[in-house]
């Protein structure tokens, strides 16, 4: 979206209201993603697949060493998505609560605008989270006979994003899923 591609074209009316990707262009965005160089030697995937039809798709793209599942309370997720910030123009983000920019609504990267997207005001988040209990907690289901699964759990707002990355890059490591 930032880069004006067609592609991020066809994602913004979706995003700027807070809405979820449909399939299809989201399996798009995917396959023109894991095609560029820097995935050639693996990559993770946020938020994906969230629907059965996304899997399924996922199957035939690439081959899925893990799945990590982060358990996390519904307050806690409310809470620092509504407090996160992004840069209009470098994508930056910041919490202005946990993780806050040295002078109140400008990046510290390069000086743009921080602003709170659609999706991260309360009532959308809330929203979000129905939606995945529907569409994407079923996907646990899916992956149990199929890959490992590693359980991570947060139960704080202010535990920083690199204490759960270390307790992830831990899991994968007692499971022999890297070195």
């Amino acid at each position: 979206m930032n880069h004006g591609t067609d592609l991020g074209k066809k994602v913004f009316p979706f995003v700027s209201k807070g809405d979820l990707v449909p399939d299809k262009i989201t399996i798009e965005v995917l396959k023109e993603r894991i095609s560029q160089p820097n995935s050639e030697k693996g990559f993770i995937l946020d938020g994906y697949p969230r629907t059965f039809e996304q899997a399924k798709a996922l199957d035939v793209i690439a081959r899925i060493d893990v799945v990590i599942r982060l358990i996390v309370p519904e307050w806690v997720i409310i809470e620092r998505l509504s407090y996160r910030r992004v840069c209009r123009d470098c994508g930056t983000i910041f919490n202005v609560k946990y993780l806050k920019p040295r002078v109140e609504g400008v990046c510290d990267k390069c000086g743009g605008e921080l602003h709170q997207r659609e999706d991260d005001k309360p009532e959308v988040i809330r929203q979000r989270l129905r939606v995945y209990e529907r569409q994407t907690q079923p996907l646990i289901e899916y992956y149990e006979d199929k890959t490992p699964i590693l359980k991570i759990e947060c139960n704080s707002p202010d535990v920083p994003p690199e204490t759960i990355v270390k307790k992830i890059l831990e899991e994968m490591q007692k499971a022999k899923l890297i070195k």
